[in-house]
């Protein structure tokens, strides 16, 4: 990781989109949630969380706090990303 990588901003302008209503967002591209899909969800409720040291590069720990509160959620949400999208190589 580069350690100007913890400098990079978000261009967006997130005023803007948080004054949005919901009539003014493009859903266009999002399909119908229909009866079938509701007949298939499954509820998942998220395991009791465990507690663990880990050891992480300072620059990689200073971007996650910079990203505001919760930065610990958010490095759960990271690593649970990364695990899925890798569980099909390991299975």
């Amino acid at each position: 990781m580069n350690k100007n990588d913890s400098k990079n901003t978000s261009k967006t302008i997130w005023e803007k989109v948080d004054a949005l209503t919901d009539d003014q967002i493009d859903t266009s591209d999002i399909p119908p949630l229909t009866d079938k899909f509701f007949t298939r969800a499954k509820w998942r409720k998220p395991a009791k969380p465990v507690t663990v040291t880990v050891h992480l590069d300072p620059e990689v720990l200073a971007w996650f706090k910079a990203q505001g509160d919760q930065y610990e959620q958010k490095i759960n949400a990271a690593l649970r990303i990364y695990a899925e999208a890798h569980r099909i190589y390991n299975e």
